[in-house]
């Protein structure tokens, strides 16, 4: 991690080469550059509030009875081993893949529930059984990720060069401190192959 009195753009990020920096601080991770974390982590602003948010919630699992992860042993063994042992923490239980669970869920009103904060769109579904299976390239950041506007309209171009059909979810928040607008002229490139959702079903979507 830099100085944290330095604080990186994203755009820095992208061409000084501090995106390629191996990271080898985490227990149990390997391989590890600073691109392949979550933005929200990689900040060095020490006042960032999702960082201190996730901080904090970290650290109060260490104060409950069990922590309960969403992955699976044989995945993740060598992070949940390291876990363990670095915090003498051994009540953790690994029930995921999740969306695998839920297909052992009986209709219900429960069924119906759901963890986003974002509303569905649901033309997403109508859209996709409109094409080929196995033709659409499915781009989502997630519900955290944000990204410059530079980066922002560099990768809407690349889709555009791709000349794949593809539906790509972009949060109204997605460029940071700023809407997530498209050039008129990337529309008009895309109109009849591409699709631009503010959210989906995403369980859904990769079925």
């Amino acid at each position: 991690m830099a100085d944290e009195n330095l604080v990186f753009t994203y755009e820095n990020y992208l061409t000084d080469g501090t995106l390629d920096l191996p990271i080898d601080f985490i227990p149990g991770m390997r391989d590890i550059r600073l691109k392949d974390l979550p933005s929200f982590i990689r900040t060095t602003d020490p006042n960032d509030i999702m960082f201190n948010f996730m901080g904090e919630e970290a650290q109060d699992c260490l104060n409950t009875s069990a922590i309960i992860f969403n992955t699976f042993d044989a995945f993740e063994h060598e992070v949940l081993e390291a876990f363990v042992s670095k915090f003498n923490y051994r009540n953790i239980y690994t029930i995921g893949p999740l969306p695998l669970l839920d297909r052992h869920v009986p209709e219900s009103e429960v069924k119906s529930l759901d963890s986003s904060l974002w509303k569905l769109d649901p033309h997403c579904l109508e859209w996709l059984s409109q094409r080929e299976l196995h033709s659409v390239l499915y781009v989502n950041y997630g519900s955290a990720t944000t990204m410059s506007q530079h980066h922002f309209i560099e990768f809407a171009w690349e889709l555009a060069n791709s000349k794949q059909p593809f539906l790509w979810i972009v949060r109204p928040d997605l460029v940071l401190g700023k809407s997530a607008i498209l050039p008129e002229e990337f529309l008009e490139e895309t109109k009849d192959r591409g699709l631009l959702a503010s959210w989906c079903a995403q369980d859904e979507v990769l079925k």
